[in-house]
């Protein structure tokens, strides 16, 4: 039987892979809406750090699920589920292809395959467990997730504070774990036909020298200044997801006196590598993923031929 589902296109790559140049020339040319799929430029107030597309670039590509929370508002995976399904319902609705563009693959995911039905976060467990993170650490959160929820931990890098403390949370809120939870989610189809493509230059080499590049441009920019703006409200703190994204953590420490300007510097390189990293190895594990090197002049041109070649 034919496949009569609407097409969907998924841009990905690591940090500092061209997505956001690339995003916009596919809309220019075929028209298609964009969708954000990116867990710090959901937040209003968080431009230099998240490398949000400028002003003149959102008026010439619109992207949707950009500014739409305040830093002080977790936003979570299921959240950007179901704003992106609302999205691409409406998109495909008036006869177009959604383009969704970004590099948090935890959306992506989640997006396919659906969430389990967790409980919410609850505020009170959450504070005793980041009271624990800074007085134990969170190898002992990770002991501790490795003794109620086995799956999970092995899952989970005990250096992932949010994932740890939330698989804990859901723990200690439900009695069962996460893992059992996740067990127990009933498959279902996606609405949509997804051609996937993920951009990354082929030279490891230079995607990090682009990194370095762009974390020295985001502190000409003004990062430092952004981080002190959000740092002087009240209501925001250093454990908020907003605060630890890449970047933004690594700033806020700055301006705690935690470290000097070299080691700031030296710090949000490494970490934005690091995701980089972990960008890529959730890439190479992609379904169906159409590779393309960035490197190459015709990057852009291989690029349309795969859509144009899908019939999306």
């Amino acid at each position: 039987m034919a496949d009569t589902r609407p097409w969907a296109i998924f841009l990905m790559g690591p940090t500092a892979s061209g997505k956001t140049d690339t995003a916009i020339a596919l809309h220019e040319r075929l028209g298609c809406p964009l969708i954000s799929v990116d867990s710090a430029m959901v937040y209003r107030g968080m431009d230099i750090g998240s490398a949000k597309p400028s002003a003149d670039e959102l008026a010439r590509a619109p992207h949707r699920l950009i500014d739409i929370r305040d830093p002080a508002e977790p936003y979570s995976a299921a959240d950007f589920r179901c704003d992106a399904l609302d999205e691409m319902r409406q998109i495909s609705a008036a006869g177009q292809v959604p383009l969704l563009v970004g590099g948090t693959m935890l959306y992506y995911k989640h997006l396919i395959e659906g969430v389990a039905n967790l409980p919410s976060a609850d505020a009170s467990i959450r504070k005793e467990l980041e009271a624990r993170w800074q007085s134990e650490g969170l190898s002992a959160l990770h002991r501790t997730l490795a003794e109620v929820d086995p799956p999970s931990a092995q899952r989970i890098h005990p250096n992932d504070p949010q994932r740890l403390m939330r698989a804990l949370e859901v723990y200690y809120a439900s009695g069962r774990p996460m893992s059992a939870l996740w067990a127990e989610q009933q498959p279902e189809t996606f609405p949509w036909r997804v051609l996937s493509i993920g951009l990354l230059p082929a030279d490891r080499a230079i995607l990090h020298q682009r990194i370095a590049q762009r974390f020295e441009m985001m502190l000409a920019e003004g990062l430092i200044d952004e981080v002190a703006a959000l740092k002087q409200r009240s209501d925001l703190h250093g454990n908020l997801p907003a605060i630890k994204s890449v970047g933004y953590r690594q700033v806020w420490d700055y301006l705690e006196g935690r470290y000097d300007g070299a080691m700031l510097r030296e710090r949000g390189i490494i970490a934005t590598r690091q995701l980089a990293k972990r960008q890529i190895t959730w890439l190479r594990r992609w379904p169906s993923l159409h590779w393309i090197d960035t490197l190459q002049p015709d990057a852009l041109d291989k690029v349309l031929k795969i859509v144009r070649g899908s019939g999306a």
